[in-house]
């Protein structure tokens, strides 16, 4: 595996391509938006400049993941051997692009998945190659968070498996292997456990700040529920929950009142300035 491709310079994207170039894949970088991608390089050069002065990355290991990465077009993707979409958590979506990569991809190359509840098994099924499409669910920040977690569907061959689990592995992550069922590992845990955060502040138990320092102190969680929730975006992890609460038949999951007049107000966590706390 040499050249990786992303196709979604969001959040995820752009720390996917971060971390892949860091670790001397050749890394094309695409979205529907051109200024997206544009922005997203900034980061990724920022978040390297960052670790220069902290002394955490070497100058000269900085300017080879910077010429590593590379704007580019679907067309250019069409040339990577690993593909991984990271675009919004809709199935429709995702499906749409996998069938254009897929129409364009050598036959040995991966189209790998960045969603964080979405059956895999469900978007490969739509292929006509289902057996090269694997769940690759990264975490936020991408280049600190250790966790890459990896999500297997019914049809995804061994050695695609095999192949990511190596790539997991070059770019510095721990690699977690999981069957295809909803909302993963992470997902299934982190989601229940906002939701129940979300209920505790709508009921007036604690605060937010002291029901998550209760988690930090208590638990020893890097970050509470609650800031983890606008950090994510209140939007994104409401629909996850819905999707979850339907998909396991578990009111757990269910999105609190709260949330949803939240997410109504524009009030969607750190992208939007304002959530359970002010950013």
């Amino acid at each position: 595996m040499v050249r990786v491709g992303v196709v979604g310079a969001g959040t995820m994207g752009h720390g996917i391509a971060q971390v892949a170039a860091m670790a001397g894949y050749e890394v094309v970088l695409t979205d529907v938006d051109a200024g997206a991608v544009e922005r997203g390089i900034g980061k990724v050069r920022g978040n390297l400049d960052k670790g220069v002065e902290k002394g955490k990355v070497a100058p000269a290991d900085r300017d080879a993941a910077l010429a590593a990465l590379r704007a580019g077009s679907l067309a250019d993707v069409a040339a990577c051997d690993l593909q991984i979409e990271a675009v919004p958590e809709k199935h429709d979506l995702k499906v749409a692009l996998f069938r254009q990569l897929e129409a364009t991809a050598a036959p040995t190359a991966i189209l790998a998945t960045n969603t964080s509840s979405l059956s895999v098994g469900a978007i490969a099924a739509e292929l006509a190659h289902p057996e090269r499409v694997i769940g690759t669910h990264f975490f936020n920040p991408v280049h600190i968070m250790a966790l890459l977690e990896v999500i297997v569907a019914e049809r995804t061959a061994p050695e695609v498996l095999e192949a990511v689990k190596a790539f997991g592995q070059r770019i510095g992550k721990d690699v977690i292997v999981v069957k295809d069922a909803p909302g993963f590992a992470t997902s299934r845990l982190g989601v229940c456990l906002g939701m129940e955060a979300i209920r505790m502040v709508e009921q007036g138990v604690a605060s937010p700040e002291d029901i998550d320092k209760a988690m930090v102190l208590g638990y020893r969680h890097p970050v509470g529920p609650l800031k983890l929730t606008d950090m994510v975006g209140l939007d994104v992890r409401m629909h996850i929950g819905e999707y979850l609460a339907g998909a396991l038949g578990n009111p757990a999951f269910e999105p609190p009142e709260l949330m949803r007049r939240m997410v109504a107000e524009g009030r969607l966590g750190k992208k939007s300035g304002r959530g359970f706390y002010d950013w």
